[in-house]
């Protein structure tokens, strides 16, 4: 299979070429200055030369707090782009898997979200992500898979700043009120390429990465994890604090987990866990 991946810097853009390396296809990645995905010519130039069978968008606008003062950047990377990706995608026939987020829903749920329930994004990154989707689904041959808190050996994310600030004060504070789930970049390359190699049907999937934690929960397993690995010797004293007492520019969901039933159905079974994953990408 020919795979075309856009955002090739990003978390999951890196741990995807990982496991593309340890594949049979033939694959190419392309990072922002490679393609700019905001440039119609430019993605249909690449699309006609390369003529992927699969195309991954990899690439996102995921700073949710700029997003509020940056609503223009957001929506054309989010946004604007699939327009682009998938006119390219069906002028070759090929197939369109979009990477999207749990920030679509707004948090007032008590159990899981399965991929039919109303969508009221409560933010400008949410807003622009679910535009994302409704131009992904433009193309005849899409997936959509929405994913969570996602982290890697990679980049910036929540479990790298934690051990980055908890290396600097012996106390952090962490909301304890906003519940997701963790999800590993690795993971979801995995599920996403054994999607396109299963060929499963068009239409809307959730992938996250295992049992429903809060951001407290969350950095508290981070620590364990690396005080077990002898990579902290101490870690922090961690309090839990509301989201009202940690202001920040975007309204978040306090309740955004997904899920996975449908995407587990259609593999046959493909499951992760984001515990199993944080002593892989501590040893990385």
């Amino acid at each position: 299979m020919k795979i075309m991946i856009a955002g090739a810097d990003g978390q999951l853009g890196r741990c995807l070429q990982d496991r593309l390396r340890e594949s049979d296809h033939q694959w190419v990645a392309y990072n922002r200055l490679e393609l700019d995905i905001t440039d119609a010519a430019s993605v249909d130039a690449a699309v006609k030369e390369y003529k992927p069978e699969v195309i991954i968008n990899a690439a996102a606008y995921t700073a949710v707090d700029k997003a509020e003062s940056e609503r223009e950047r957001a929506w054309a990377i989010n946004a604007t782009a699939l327009d682009n990706l998938a006119y390219a995608a069906d002028t070759i026939g090929a197939l369109l898997i979009h990477v999207s987020t749990d920030y679509v829903f707004n948090g007032t749920a008590t159990k899981p979200y399965t991929e039919s329930e109303s969508l009221a994004p409560l933010g400008a990154y949410g807003a622009s992500k679910l535009e994302g989707e409704k131009s992904a689904a433009k193309a005849r041959r899409h997936l959509i898979v929405r994913t969570a808190w996602v982290f890697s050996e990679y980049g910036n994310n929540f479990l790298k700043t934690m051990l980055r600030v908890g290396a600097e004060r012996d106390e952090l504070k962490v909301v304890a009120d906003q519940i997701g789930t963790p999800t590993y970049a690795g993971d979801l390359a995995a599920a996403l390429l054994l999607m396109a190699e299963k060929s499963v049907p068009t239409g809307i999937y959730h992938f996250s990465g295992g049992l429903p934690c809060s951001w407290w929960e969350f950095a508290e397993a981070i620590f364990r994890c690396a005080q077990q690995e002898g990579i902290v010797s101490v870690f922090p004293k961690l309090t839990p604090i509301t989201t009202d007492e940690y202001p920040t520019p975007a309204k978040r969901p306090q309740y955004s987990v997904l899920d996975n039933s449908k995407l587990q159905s259609a593999l046959g079974t493909h499951t992760a866990d984001w515990s199993l994953a944080i002593p892989l990408v501590l040893k990385s």
